[in-house]
């Protein structure tokens, strides 16, 4: 409205009682009401009667600002002293840069807390033990895998022939104090020297093979060396099915393979053997235990680390032994036949075989009842002397019932020369039962 502004009468009173404005009087009214002037401005707002703060005793004061000459300054701008003020820029700057270096100085103090609770904090040496001292070396319970292991690893050994066709790799193990070896026959076979056989701990010796059994499958090494630590031999016939074993050996030659499993069967007669070459016969001991090519001859231990079984072939899927592989089917010769296979042949330097004096005919009996026919015996023979003859058919050995010829042979190699055992055999429709005392074969 120009330079004019309407303001109520802020009144007060004197202490005579009268009211005084707190502005000068007023000059009198335009003559002219109805002038321009008059009729424009009104000294009124249009609440002021209904003003609760005004005096209604006050007389009305209109103050009338005279316009300021041009160039004169104007009056200087009332500020409401309680009304907000918006915050410059600067200020919200402040505060958001005191906010960060805040929330960066807690999330600091934070991550060194966690660093120094996770070992990484300042001045603390990796891996340093508390109090400052080296622990000492962990020691597994003799009677764990581990310390089987650690117990067995100084008695095994990767064996090395050289044969003609280069040089065959397998495993075996000390079974003497004073240097013999015991080993797969296939490892050493066609050996055109001395056999060198190596350590866990790098070291090699070299020796003599100073006696196999082809059909057994186990053969002797000796070698000059002292301070040997031989194996413990343990009980074959005293495995169950479920038993824990490990197998030590060198697998694709890769030295000092531990490898667990468990005894999946007992007794799994095997024929081993490539076509036109020597055929070998034992009831053998199933493992599960993960063994491939260079296990040969390496010994199956039970949980208190003694050699139960020697290591000497798979079952595989390949078609060839040059791409066998492990699947779970391995089988060990039962050391009680592979002991005293090796002591014949370190005692008197030829094995024995354990025999029953008779013949079996080719493939299953007649009948499809099972069991395996004698196709002969021989005359004084152990079969011959217990009453059996040719024809007979032989249902069980021990209780273990027969189904092919090879489980006849196999399951008698099994026993030791002088064994009496008890079988179970069918003429015509009777069947009958006889104890049989096997005899040694020298051959």
């Amino acid at each position: 409205m120009g330079g004019t502004n309407v303001t109520d009468g802020w009144n007060w009173r004197q202490p005579d009682g009268n009211a005084t404005s707190a502005y000068p009087p007023a000059p009198p009214p335009s003559a002219n009401p109805t002038s321009a002037a008059g009729a424009n401005s009104s000294p009124w707002w249009s609440d002021a009667l209904h003003d609760p703060w005004r005096d209604p005793q006050a007389p009305t004061a209109i103050v009338v600002n005279p316009v300021p000459a041009p160039g004169t300054p104007g009056p200087e701008p009332v500020v409401d002293p309680d009304a907000p003020r918006p915050r410059g820029l600067g200020r919200v700057m402040l505060v958001s840069l005191v906010t960060a270096l805040l929330a960066g100085m807690l999330g600091g103090a934070i991550g060194y807390v966690a660093a120094v609770r996770g070992g990484l904090g300042g001045g603390t040496v990796l891996g340093a033990p508390t109090g400052g001292q080296a622990p000492a070396a962990a020691q597994r319970p003799p009677e764990s895998l581990a310390g089987v292991a650690e117990r067995l690893l100084p008695s095994v050994v990767t064996v090395q022939a050289r044969t003609g066709r280069g040089v065959s790799v397998g495993s075996g193990f000390v079974a003497t104090a004073d240097g013999y070896v015991i080993t797969n026959d296939h490892v050493v076979e066609d050996s055109t020297g001395p056999a060198t056989v190596v350590f866990d701990d790098g070291s090699t010796a070299s020796g003599p093979v100073v006696g196999q059994d082809p059909e057994s499958d186990i053969a002797v090494i000796k070698i000059d060396r002292s301070g040997l630590v031989p194996v413990e031999f343990g009980d074959s016939d005293a495995l169950a099915v479920g038993d824990p074993v490990l197998a030590i050996g060198s697998p694709l030659s890769l030295a000092n393979t531990v490898t667990a499993g468990i005894v999946s069967a007992l007794d799994r007669t095997i024929q081993a053997g490539e076509p036109g070459g020597q055929v070998r016969y034992y009831a053998a001991i199933q493992t599960d235990a993960a063994v491939n090519q260079g296990n040969s001859g390496g010994p199956l231990v039970d949980s208190a680390g003694r050699v139960v079984g020697v290591n000497s072939v798979i079952k595989s899927l390949a078609a060839d032994e040059e791409t066998a592989g492990n699947i779970g089917l391995a089988f060990a010769i039962p050391i009680n036949q592979a002991k005293r296979v090796a002591q014949d042949i370190i005692d008197t330097g030829k094995p024995r075989r354990t025999v029953i004096g008779a013949q079996v005919g080719g493939g299953r009996a007649p009948g499809g009842a099972g069991g395996v026919r004698l196709s002969s015996v021989e005359p004084g023979g152990p079969a011959e002397s217990a009453g059996l003859r040719g024809g007979d058919v032989v249902l069980k050995l021990d209780g273990r019932p027969l189904a092919e010829a090879t489980d006849l042979i196999a399951l008698v190699r099994k026993y030791a020369p002088g064994s009496v055992v008890t079988v179970e055999y069918r003429r015509g429709t009777a069947q009958q039962t006889a104890s049989v005392t096997l005899a040694a074969d020298v051959k």
